[in-house]
């Protein structure tokens, strides 16, 4: 008779950045159930139904358990030390004869979960030494925001949702991405109860989304346009004098900002906008009246031609109106483990160096995304000849997949940390199985510094990983020190390092980060927050509501720049992009996105049946190409096209049509059957097309044309 010992374990949710806390049931090396925490100080129980792919990803039988050498024959299991060998000779062996450079390295999302790959994958990298890294795919112009502001990039204020009595929402659909950037659990919930006490919610999107739907108000805008939106905003408040005044105690280039957004009036805005200037001037009066107000930008305010200026222009309406490190308004985390006060002396840089074949420029050490596919199609001697992925999927998550996956495939070797052969890993010659969440250690460093509540949380593993597979510290520490051992030189002090993080491991140096963060009581264990405080309070410790802290938040003798000279810069494109006297004519289609509860960088094993792609489109768009609703249509951008059923809704304004992100999950070659196959709306983005400033890719309004699959283009003009 076989003995099955079951036992409950906590947990913090990794499948998106809300950090839900979760009971976790355990029965023998199976997870038997998930269920939320009530205890955890963020969450308070609530889960979404996500949380079912924890336990589906540990019993997949399609997710590789041992590396993989891909061959002339097919996928072949090889050893660690065999795998870990070649990856590390052949990346060393391409550095030597074409120069560092030559390697690239690609680090997913889910990087940002996993405390291991964040505190090892910047040994990795210091010792690959290239430029040639990438990593966001549409955070770069919050980043620069924060840099050019704040003087470091990871310095990202969040809205403080439970004290608000006014919300501005652009760009982001939070009530089913339950925040991204912040991470709020339960943001429907959050956003109810800022209207039952009297507070105002305002959503401005191309699309009445699942969040436009709770809010006071929804506001159509055109895409690509809320850079003109948030000035004439800007416009508006901007004169108001003892605001201003107060905000000049923190902040320089007050009148710098006044001066700059002068011109961009409601009335400039309107004929580009979609938004009529008596609601953005109503919008912009309320707004500052708010007793309490904060706007929010998301994603979809990033990934747009404009997505700097947008960034820019959001922080400053919260801090003009006095709103910016307030109650209730956009206000600062004081994380455990502080990321920017352990990396106080080295804050990053800006444009200090930048990719060959378009001169995109480098932010805090990495480069856009969108340039990888044309470094290594570059027809020249330095171009890139090898990558390493970390986690994620690029080829369904960045623009225009089909040239990366050519791209891939004219690479000289390609080694992947992923756990399944997925659109990307099916191009790699090594495929390195990682442990996935529920099978290792867990803190959320990077999402407790985004999160709007002040908390800490260690989780330790629920369930030991299957035999074969490696937490993704481990393969990049073994990968460091056999590409050191490989350069020579200090040997005997890479030997000693190596073996002394390899006993510690990420729990040692997170422990070191608590007690050295601004809760924890220096070297001595006892004293102050430490892993050993976290062990002791497995549903998290919390440290409160997010408090003014900005003063101590910057450098010394630092003030918030309120008119950055490469934003200042950058309004001579938004002024020849959008004429002030542009008579406004036809206009064709643009592409959004669409939040998909799923969406996530790992491939997702167990979704609902029917999880498949469909295009909306308004009626007055659908009338003149001759669609119904339930047609099949064609999609066609500069640099793709795709077929996809239609749904006439007037969910979308007229001239936009949206389309969910991340489908395709069904590409010849892969090893797996995910659910969200279909059209990829990234085989339509641009890459060609960026913001230049920060260099984010586009995905928001990409000019497209449709027409119904069964008859000729030509006869459906």
């Amino acid at each position: 008779m076989r003995l099955f010992l079951s036992s409950t374990c906590l947990r913090a949710c990794t499948r998106c950045d809300a950090m839900c806390g979760l009971i976790v049931g355990v029965v023998g090396d199976r997870i038997a159930s998930v269920r939320g925490d009530e205890r955890d100080p963020l969450s308070q129980g609530w889960v979404c139904p996500r949380v079912g792919e924890l336990r589906a990803t540990r019993t997949d039988l399609e997710r590789v358990r041992r590396p993989l050498r891909r061959t002339a024959s097919g996928w072949t299991p090889v050893s660690w030390d065999e795998a870990l060998d070649e990856a590390a000779g052949r990346l060393h062996a391409i550095q030597v004869e074409h120069g560092a450079d030559a390697v690239a390295t690609y680090l997913g999302r889910p990087t940002a979960r996993d405390p291991g790959a964040l505190l090892f994958a910047p040994m990795l990298l210091g010792a690959l030494r290239s430029r040639n890294f990438s990593a966001s795919v549409d955070q770069l112009p919050r980043m620069l925001s924060a840099h050019l502001m704040f003087g470091h990039p990871l310095l990202v204020p969040v809205p403080d949702l439970d004290r608000t009595q006014y919300l501005l929402i652009l760009g982001a659909n939070p009530a089913v991405s339950e925040g991204s950037i912040p991470g709020a659990p339960g943001m429907r919930s959050r956003i109810e109860a800022i209207r039952r006490r009297g507070g105002t919610v305002v959503v401005v999107d191309p699309r009445r989304s699942e969040t436009a739907s709770l809010a006071d108000e929804h506001v159509f805008i055109r895409p690509g346009t809320d850079a003109l939106f948030l000035l004439a905003i800007l416009h508006e408040v901007a004169t108001d004098a003892p605001r201003l005044r107060r905000v000049a105690g923190l902040a320089d280039g007050v009148d710098t900002l006044r001066a700059a957004v002068r011109e961009f009036t409601p009335a400039r805005a309107e004929p580009h906008t979609g938004i009529p200037a008596e609601v953005t001037c109503r919008l912009a009066r309320a707004f500052a009246a708010a007793p309490r107000a904060v706007a929010y930008g998301g994603a979809g305010a990033c990934t747009q031609a404009f997505g700097g200026l947008c960034q820019w222009a959001i922080t400053a309406l919260n801090a003009v109106t006095g709103n910016l490190d307030r109650e209730g308004g956009a206000m600062f985390t004081l994380p455990a483990f502080d990321v920017v006060r352990l990396l106080a002396a080295s804050r990053g840089g800006f444009g200090r160096w930048r990719t060959r074949v378009r001169g995109l420029p480098e932010l805090a050490g990495q480069l856009p995304i969108a340039a990888l596919a044309e470094e290594i199609l570059a027809d020249d001697a330095n171009r890139v000849r090898a990558l390493l992925t970390i986690a994620g999927n690029p080829v369904l998550s960045t623009p225009n997949g089909t040239r990366l996956v050519r791209a891939l495939g004219a690479l000289e070797f390609m080694v992947s940390i992923a756990a399944y052969v997925d659109e990307t890993s099916r191009q790699a010659d090594l495929v390195l199985p990682p442990a996935m969440p529920l099978e290792r250690g867990q803190y959320e460093i990077a999402l407790h510094a985004l999160a709007i509540r002040n908390t800490a949380r260690y989780s330790p593993p629920v369930v030991a990983p299957p035999r074969g597979a490696l937490p993704v510290w481990r393969i990049l520490l073994e990968l460091h020190h056999r590409i050191a051992q490989l350069r020579g030189g200090r040997r005997v002090a890479e030997s000693l390092g190596y073996r002394a993080l390899k006993r510690i491991g990420p729990e040692g140096l997170l422990d070191l980060g608590l007690r050295m963060g601004p809760y924890g009581g220096g070297l001595n264990p006892l004293r102050g927050m430490s892993l050993r405080t976290l062990r002791a309070s497995p549903h998290g410790v919390d440290l409160g509501p997010l408090r003014p802290c900005l003063p101590e938040r910057l450098a010394r003798d630092q003030r918030v720049a309120l008119a950055p000279a490469p934003f200042l810069a950058d309004l001579e494109r938004l002024r020849r992009t959008f004429r002030a006297d542009e008579v406004r004519g036809e206009r064709g289609l643009l592409l959004v996105g669409e939040r998909n509860r799923w969406e996530d960088d790992w491939r997702i094993p167990d979704l609902p049946i029917g999880a498949r792609q469909t295009l909306l489109m308004h009626p007055l768009d659908a009338r003149a190409r001759a669609v119904a609703d339930g047609d099949e249509v064609i999609v066609s951008s500069r640099v793709g096209r795709l077929a996809v059923k239609v749904r006439i809704t007037d969910e979308v304004m007229s001239g936009v049509v949206s389309l969910r992100h991340d489908h395709g999950h069904d590409a010849e070659g892969t090893l797996h059957t995910g659910a969200l196959v279909g059209a990829s709306a990234d085989d339509l983005t641009d890459d060609a097309v960026v913001d230049p400033l920060s260099g984010s890719t586009v995905l928001s309004g990409v000019p497209v044309a449709v027409w119904p699959a069964d008859r000729r283009r030509e006869a459906s003009r």
